[in-house]
């Protein structure tokens, strides 16, 4: 048994050195097997995870010595984060290490959609030469809608700016004189009124109870026909028959998912249609936010089990 669990593939030049330094057990896929995870708990001080491993009470209940339950990520949606403080256990994540590049792709989707990029490479390689048909639009002057401003909205929102698109967001936490919205020039809407303006929608929203399934048949029916819809955040916030029924209908343009509600996804609809673009949950997966994360909950791990305090603790 080791005091360290490392539950899901996550590697990186910290990783290695605290496998060489500390006791730890790497296994890139023992978040399968609950079973022997619950075994392997019974002794372990730290648990390392990523987004796959569901940290419930049951789990928390099995690693009786647990001290750490470290999240490779933002999101803490498969950590049991209340219970496990009930259990004097610290939960660290990573908030601000990947930001930067969901935001990146973010922009790049939006690009993708708006400039057909997908569907003109996919035409070109059977021999097609068809540029008007791949005739796209500017973002330049178009009206960028956010549904929710925290970090990665506010760094999505100012490089949107930066291509002289107009903000507009929606944010229960937002005040309308945030500086997060002042250095863009944004204005604070109504979810109604940013669905109806926006030229492109983007979701950047966590999930809680009150998200989940947030976005409905109903809200995709509200925007505008030409318009599009990009969801780097959690999946499980749109309702995706909804969307599946507002794109057939062509109630908005298209739409480019990066987060699905269930992954992997099953085959769907979405699958078969040229104006979305499918990736699979990659929005944090670049060298440098996989290094920054790694960094961060090793440091993390290293700091509890030595009796310090960690610094991206997760405070209600």
């Amino acid at each position: 048994m080791s005091d360290i669990l490392v539950t899901e593939n996550i590697q990186g030049a910290s990783m290695v050195r605290l496998i060489d330094d500390l006791d730890v057990e790497f296994d890139a896929y023992l978040w399968q097997n609950r079973d022997l995870l619950k075994q392997k708990l019974q002794n372990a001080k730290a648990l390392i995870v990523r987004n796959q491993t569901q940290v419930n009470q049951e789990l928390i209940d099995a690693a009786p010595q647990l001290k750490i339950i470290a999240r490779s990520g933002v999101g803490l949606d498969n950590v049991d984060t209340e219970y496990a403080q009930e259990k004097g256990i610290t939960v660290c994540f990573t908030p601000d290490a990947n930001s930067l590049s969901v935001a990146e792709l973010t922009i790049g989707l939006m690009l993708a959609l708006l400039r057909k990029i997908p569907e003109a490479r996919q035409d070109t390689l059977t021999g097609g030469w068809n540029r008007l048909k791949f005739t796209g639009s500017e973002l330049y002057g178009k009206t960028f809608g956010l549904i929710g401003m925290g970090r990665i909205g506010s760094l999505t929102a100012t490089r949107a700016r930066a291509f002289g698109m107009n903000i507009i967001a929606v944010d229960p936490f937002l005040a309308a004189d945030a500086p997060a919205l002042n250095r863009v020039g944004g204005k604070l809407v109504s979810l109604d009124e940013l669905l109806a303006e926006a030229d492109v929608v983007s979701c950047h929203s966590p999930l809680t109870p009150n998200t989940r399934k947030m976005l409905t048949y109903s809200h995709f029916s509200q925007m505008k026909p030409d318009a599009c819809f990009i969801n780097t955040s959690r999946g499980e916030v749109v309702d995706e028959k909804g969307l599946i029924q507002a794109l057939l209908e062509h109630k908005l343009a298209g739409a480019a998912l990066d987060v699905r509600e269930t992954e992997p996804p099953q085959q769907s609809p979405l699958n078969q249609m040229e104006n979305v673009i499918l990736t699979p949950h990659i929005a944090a997966f670049t060298v440098e936010a996989q290094e920054r994360v790694v960094d961060s909950v090793c440091e993390d791990v290293r700091l509890v089990l030595s009796g310090k305090a960690p610094i991206n603790v997760f405070k209600p």
